[in-house]
């Protein structure tokens, strides 16, 4: 927008702070903090990242339902509720657990530690992909077969299904790291993720030096709720090529992106 060119690089989720940290990487426009949060706030901590700006929106990723399931499985969304259910979303692989249908494994959500710390009969099933969540959840509501599987707002899964998130205990800074924490005081992790989570941006400790005009610009970039759904669905719905989404949406917001330069 600026002027600059810019390499997009593919990174894993599990190396990309280390890559940052390196220099290989200079910034990552959407730190989600349910599912990066951990790893994000210890590098910024360690000085080598810099939490260069936030957005508006307001984050969720948990395990969530279709609404019909509240049907099968009274109670819900409570989570104790989910666990007495349990053996009703029970696949051959998981049997007689349920099954939690989790995102891919380098999203880092932690899915396993959470149903160990909460003494859940549940075992976490890793998609392949988002794409791959979504397939699932199409063929489970088509067949009205209960579900309980990973999603998170904003998303435009909330435009095409009712559902609703599972209601885990309430998330504290100790939930993670203080096995004292919560109702089991072995284990961390007892505990749900963060119901209004942060979106930021972050950038290396070397970026603001060698690109200043970017990081000025990177400081107002702000994206909503509303705008992020909508991106999604331009490519996961609408099947377009992530390019020409960015365009469209650049056409549509023309006023938006020209006030950050």
């Amino acid at each position: 927008m600026a002027g600059a060119s810019v390499e997009y690089i593919p990174a894993d989720s599990q190396v990309v702070y280390t890559s940052m940290c390196e220099g290989d990487i200079d910034l990552v426009h959407e730190v989600w903090q349910g599912a990066f949060g951990e790893a994000f706030e210890k590098v910024v901590a360690e000085g080598c990242v810099i939490d260069a700006a936030t957005h508006d929106a307001k984050t969720r990723e948990e395990w969530w339902y279709p609404a019909y399931v509240e049907e099968q499985c009274p109670g819900l969304p409570d989570w104790q509720a989910l666990n007495k259910c349990a053996e009703m979303f029970s696949t051959a692989e998981t049997n007689p657990k349920g099954r939690f249908l989790a995102g891919p494994v380098d999203w880092l959500k932690k899915d396993a530690e959470r149903v160990e710390g909460l003494e859940m009969d549940f075992e976490v099933v890793n998609a392949g992909s988002a794409a791959a969540l979504w397939a699932e959840l199409k063929s489970a509501s088509d067949r009205k077969a209960p579900i309980v599987l990973f999603n998170w707002t904003p998303n435009f899964i909330e435009a095409m299904y009712d559902g609703k998130f599972i209601e885990f205990p309430e998330y504290e800074e100790g939930c993670k790291e203080d096995p004292a924490w919560g109702m089991n005081e072995e284990l961390t992790h007892d505990c749900g993720n963060p119901k209004d989570g942060y979106l930021k941006i972050r950038v290396n400790k070397d970026f603001p030096e060698k690109y200043p005009t970017a990081y000025k610009t990177l400081q107002k970039i702000n994206f909503t709720n509303l705008d992020v759904a909508i991106m999604a669905k331009l490519v996961d719905v609408d099947k377009m090529e992530t390019d020409a989404a960015a365009a469209k949406w650049m056409a549509d917001n023309e006023d938006r992106w020209k006030s950050w330069l």
